[in-house]
């Protein structure tokens, strides 16, 4: 009976961008731009342990066009050390990694094998019986069901598909290689190896339909342990699986709601008590935090009146927890409960609301906000607002605060 493991990996995007982060420590920000190759690096480690007999990479190595070859060459040295253990490799190229994206090229060693972009490709492996199928990007857009010219199976050999797709849909990923798992299926494959969707995922099991995530979050969207699969085949069908975690800097999200909390020290025990969830199993990883702040509660108008102490005192109880635990954002999704309106001898709500709809008063909103940005650490994610809230939020809070100081 034979007996052999595979790894399946996608998603590297080494070069991405630094996003969506901003800490007060440089060391913290500088982990969290590293964190892509480091994960790289992880993952070639476990590879090397689990003594896998090849290595699939679904799509999206590169996050864009280099800048320079320092990327190439990092993705050259990580991938030597597999060809060097007679393990070879089989990747294709995804939408960030297109023909027509990645121009430039670093020689990887003879090992390393890319799957066809102009039509679907099959490599066969005669000593373990394997034929691998794909078919990689020729250009950004890919909007046509590619799997429908994959070739038919290798009789007698456990067969593997190669895609790099978004399925039928996903809403955080746009849409690419669009097809069922029904198309997948029809191929008479024994295990589809995907790419694209950056969440882990297992689409079906007769055959196995893996989307093995991301190898590193990249923002507070892209939150919870990432890695990738090592697949044990047995007698030709797969025996089983097992995730391998390799990220070194995680993202999370804490929503904790605080309507039945009496005061500011009861929400902040329950925000700690979620930080020490999240980070229950950090181990020696480093994690950006987001806490929002839900619930209909009389403590909204203080929360919103010392919020600069609140987020320092929320990185204080994360910093309890876990010393590698920065807080990366309070949101506030409060609602305050309904009070008798307090007599000023004129309509200071409707004045506010005059103010706030002002042309010109917006405009110097606009304006500060924009100065503001500019000296925040680069870090937000390209479809966030610079202080993480739309100007129309902001006003809103602003006018909030000026009504809660005039009541006193």
């Amino acid at each position: 009976m034979t007996t052999f493991r595979f790894l399946h990996a996608a998603d590297l995007h080494l070069g991405s961008p630094f996003r969506g982060l901003a800490v007060r420590d440089e060391a913290v920000a500088g982990r969290f731009a590293q964190a892509t190759r480091t994960a790289l690096t992880r993952l070639i480690d476990e590879a090397l342990a689990a003594e896998v007999a090849f290595a699939v990479i679904a799509g999206d190595v590169y996050d864009g066009a280099w800048k320079d070859n320092s990327v190439g060459l990092f993705f050259n040295r990580e991938i030597s050390r597999l060809a060097r253990a007679g393990i070879p490799s089989y990747v294709l190229r995804g939408n960030h990694d297109a023909d027509s994206v990645v121009t430039q090229t670093i020689a990887l060693p003879e090992a390393v094998h890319a799957f066809e972009t102009r039509k679907a490709s099959t490599f066969v492996l005669p000593d373990l019986a394997v034929a691998l199928h794909g078919q990689g990007f020729a250009s950004r857009a890919a909007e046509e069901n590619l799997v429908r010219a994959y070739p038919a199976p290798v009789a007698g050999h456990f067969n593997i598909g190669v895609l790099h797709t978004s399925l039928t849909g996903h809403a955080a990923h746009a849409t690419y290689a669009p097809c069922t798992v029904e198309d997948l299926r029809s191929r008479g494959y024994d295990y589809w190896a995907l790419g694209h969707v950056h969440d882990f995922a297992v689409m079906a099991e007769d055959p196995m339909v893996v989307f093995p995530g991301n190898l590193q979050g990249r923002s507070v969207r892209e939150t919870g342990a990432k890695g990738a699969v090592i697949v044990t085949v047995e007698d030709g069908r797969v025996a089983g699986f097992e995730r391998v975690i390799v990220d070194d800097a995680r993202w999370a999200l804490a929503e904790v709601d605080i309507s039945d909390c009496a005061d500011l020290p009861a929400a902040l025990r329950l925000v700690e008590e979620r930080i020490a969830e999240e980070a229950a199993d950090l181990g020696d990883r480093t994690m950006a935090l987001r806490v929002r702040l839900t619930g209909r509660t009389g403590l909204r108008s203080a929360i919103l009146a010392a919020k600069g102490q609140l987020s320092d005192d929320i990185q204080a109880a994360a910093h309890r927890i876990n010393a590698d635990v920065w807080l990366e954002q309070v949101k506030l999704d409060l609602t305050a409960p309904e009070t008798a309106p307090v007599d000023f001898g004129f309509d200071l709500a409707a004045a506010l609301r005059d103010l706030s709809a002002d042309p010109e008063m917006r405009a110097r909103a606009e304006a500060i906000i924009g100065e503001i940005a500019t000296r925040l650490p680069s870090g937000r994610a390209a479809d966030e607002a610079p202080l993480g809230e739309d100007t129309d939020a902001l006003i809103a809070e602003a006018v909030e605060l000026v009504a809660v100081r005039a009541r006193g």
